[in-house]
C-alpha cells in the first residue's frame, strides 16, 4: 500500500489484488454505475476500523466519477460531467448541512505551478454570493444560499499553514461546511484527468506526493469538510510500472504461451522499481505535457459542477 495515489477506489483495487480477495473488504461497501457511455461512478463506503485500516482511508463517502480524458473535450459533454459531479456532491451535502447554511470553498494548490493549479483557478470561477446576502439582500435569489472563496496559497509563498488559515476564516464568518478542491496523485497514468474523486473525509493537502501538510477536516477545522479532487500527477514508478505492463501484454500477444512472461505480468513490480530508481534520485513526479489545457477543461467541469450543486 506504499503506493503515491489518493484515490480510494485505487487503494480498495490495491488491496484486493494483494491479499487475493475477490469479494468486498471487510468494512469497506462499493456501488458502481454508468451514467452514460462515457461516465461512471464509483462509490467507496469506509464503514469501520478494519475498512480504514485496509486502504488507509478514514472511515466515510468517496464517490469517483471516471470520464474519458478531458483533452479536446465539447461544451456538451463538459455539462454532462458537471451534472455527475453536481449530483453526487449534493448527496452529500444534504447529509451534513441545512439547505440555507453557509458555505466556504476552498482553492487548494499553487496557482503558479500548472499541475497543482486546479484549486485556485475553480475558485475563481465560483459563484459567489456572501457579500450579495449581506449587502444587496434585495438581488438574493430563490434557492440561493452564501457561498464565500478563497485560496490561500501554499506554504512555501504564505509561510503560513493552510490549516492556520482556514482555522481563522472559519472562526471569523463561521460557515458551516467547507468544499475544498485539490489536485490528487493517482497510482494509474490512464486516470489523469479522467477521475473525479469527490469524499467527505476532509483532506491532507500533497498526501499523494509525499508532501504532507496539516490535515483539512472536521476534527482539525470544526466544520465538516468535502474535499474534490482530479489526478494531474503520477510518480516514474508508477508510469515504468504501467509500462512494463504494457511491454510484457504485448510479448503475450506474441508468444501465446510463455510462463515466465504470464508469471511476471502478475506480480506487482512497483515496489521493486521505485527501490531501483529512487536512491539515484530518478523518481520524479510527471504530468502529461497537454496539462495547461487539461487544467482549463477540469476547471470548467468542477466550478460548473459545483456551481449547480450550490
Amino acid at each position: 500500500m506504499n503506493f503515491r495515489t489518493d484515490l480510494a477506489i485505487e487503494r480498495r483495487d490495491l488491496f484486493k489484488k494483494a491479499n487475493n480477495i475477490e469479494d468486498e473488504i471487510p468494512g469497506i461497501e462499493s456501488q458502481e454505475k454508468s451514467i452514460s457511455n462515457s461516465i461512471k461512478v464509483f462509490k467507496v463506503k469506509v464503514t469501520n476500523d478494519e475498512g480504514e485500516r485496509a486502504i488507509s482511508k478514514p472511515k466515510g463517502n468517496y464517490v469517483t466519477i471516471d470520464v474519458k480524458k478531458m483533452k479536446n473535450i465539447q461544451d456538451e459533454e463538459k455539462e454532462k460531467i458537471a451534472f455527475a459531479i453536481s449530483n453526487e456532491l449534493q448527496e452529500l451535502i444534504k447529509n451534513l448541512i441545512k439547505p440555507e447554511d453557509q458555505i466556504l470553498v476552498v482553492g487548494l494548490g499553487n496557482l503558479y505551478s500548472t499541475p497543482d493549479s486546479l484549486g485556485p483557478k475553480v475558485v475563481q470561477n465560483i459563484d459567489i454570493t456572501r457579500h450579495i446576502f449581506k449587502y444587496l439582500p434585495q438581488y438574493v435569489r430563490e434557492g440561493d444560499r452564501e457561498v464565500s472563496a478563497i485560496s490561500p496559497g501554499v506554504l512555501g509563498t504564505t509561510g503560513i499553514e493552510t490549516q492556520e488559515i482556514l482555522k481563522g476564516i472559519v472562526e471569523n464568518i463561521k460557515p458551516k461546511l467547507i468544499i475544498a478542491i485539490d489536485s490528487l496523485a493517482s497510482k494509474s497514468i490512464d486516470r489523469i484527468s479522467s477521475s473525479v474523486q469527490i469524499s467527505d473525509t476532509g483532506i491532507i493537502p500533497g498526501g499523494g506526493v509525499g508532501n504532507k501538510r496539516r490535515e483539512l477536516s472536521k476534527d482539525t477545522l470544526g466544520v465538516p469538510v468535502i474535499a474534490i479532487g482530479i489526478p494531474t500527477v503520477v510518480d516514474m514508478a508508477t508510469i515504468t510500472n504501467d509500462c512494463l505492463d504494457l511491454f510484457i501484454g504485448k510479448l503475450q500477444e506474441e508468444a501465446k504461451s510463455n510462463d515466465y512472461l504470464n508469471e511476471l505480468k502478475e506480480e506487482n513490480n512497483y515496489e521493486e522499481i521505485k527501490d531501483a530508481i529512487n536512491p539515484k534520485d530518478f523518481n520524479l513526479i510527471v504530468t502529461p505535457k497537454e496539462i495547461d489545457e487539461l487544467i482549463i477543461n477540469m476547471t470548467d467541469v468542477v466550478a460548473m459542477g459545483i456551481n449547480k450543486s450550490l
